[in-house]
């Protein structure tokens, strides 16, 4: 192998510890609530720099809950070939790479943006390194519910970033995302159950029957509902009519997915669907953040 090659493959590997495709998600969610902060295009400069300070901190966030996970990593199928398993990157790297990473990203922050949107995303990667990956996945079932807090954050950093306060509609973004995060990610534990068994991680779809776990996703589900419509009224002075028709009728589609998984788990189904609901609940938060940044420039 060249030197070049070994370089290439070595930046791959780092890469992936940061779980780029977590990232994409993130930043899905952060511009269109800096959007809706202002009422209009945010100055570019700090969407720019909010952007990449984000990215920062969700990739550091990403490198540690791998370095810590990594004995769960070796034993499950879906995660054997990261790279701290494969051997790609030692511990040691792992952990220096993490470290400088949030050390970027919270200086970013500080000097890019402001104080408090520091604070906030200092908040988010202790909450998903120390809350979710140390204290609660391999301890309790609604290790996701609460370890999800910090995939509600970006709204809060990106609405601070404009405005350098929060808000009533940036608490609704919170709890949609925060109310999401169960049925987005059970049916990704259901796929893969017999892995988080293996590694003794207690998923609820691992401790719990696919019915409990799909009753359950409706009951989040129908929160996230009321939440987005909370979103516009708390901020209907931004907004028209369009944003609440798009997010009730969203809700509805994913709620119907939600039930029909109940449904067939009800029947003693074999298959329930659990990937659709899965990729379907990654469409509906896009395209419920795409109707929140798309709707502020309507006429009212």
């Amino acid at each position: 192998m060249s030197r070049r090659q070994f370089l290439a493959m070595k930046a791959g590997a780092y890469l992936a510890l940061t779980k780029p495709r977590v990232i994409e998600l993130l930043l899905v969610t952060t511009f269109p609530s800096m959007i809706l902060a202002q009422g209009g295009l945010p100055n570019l400069v700090l969407v720019l720099h909010t952007l990449i300070g984000g990215a920062l901190a969700a990739g550091a966030a990403g490198v540690l809950n791998c370095y810590i996970d990594r004995d769960i990593d070796e034993v499950m199928n879906r995660t054997k070939r990261r790279p701290l398993v494969t051997g790609e990157v030692s511990p040691r790297e792992a952990l220096v790479f993490g470290w400088v990473l949030t050390a970027i990203s919270l200086a970013w922050f500080a000097v890019f943006v402001h104080i408090q949107a520091a604070l906030l995303t200092a908040g988010a990667i202790a909450i998903y390194v120390v809350g979710y990956t140390i204290i609660l996945k391999r301890r309790t079932a609604q290790n996701i519910v609460w370890g999800g807090l910090a995939g509600c954050m970006p709204v809060f950093i990106g609405w601070s970033a404009v405005t350098e306060t929060l808000s009533w509609g940036a608490v609704m973004l919170f709890l949609v995302i925060f109310f999401w995060t169960p049925p987005h990610y059970w049916p990704l534990s259901m796929k893969f159950k017999r892995d988080y068994a293996n590694a003794g991680v207690p998923m609820l779809p691992v401790v719990a029957g696919t019915r409990r776990v799909a009753f359950e996703m409706i009951a989040y589900t129908i929160a996230m509902i009321i939440a987005s419509l909370g979103v516009w009224f708390f901020e209907r002075d931004k907004m028209t009519w369009v944003y609440p028709v798009v997010a009730l009728a969203l809700g509805v589609w994913f709620l119907w997915m939600c039930i029909d998984m109940y449904r067939k788990a009800r029947s003693g189904a074999r298959k329930v669907g659990e990937m659709k609901v899965f990729h379907g609940s990654i469409t509906y938060l896009t395209l419920l953040f795409v109707a929140v940044a798309v709707d502020v420039f309507l006429p009212l």
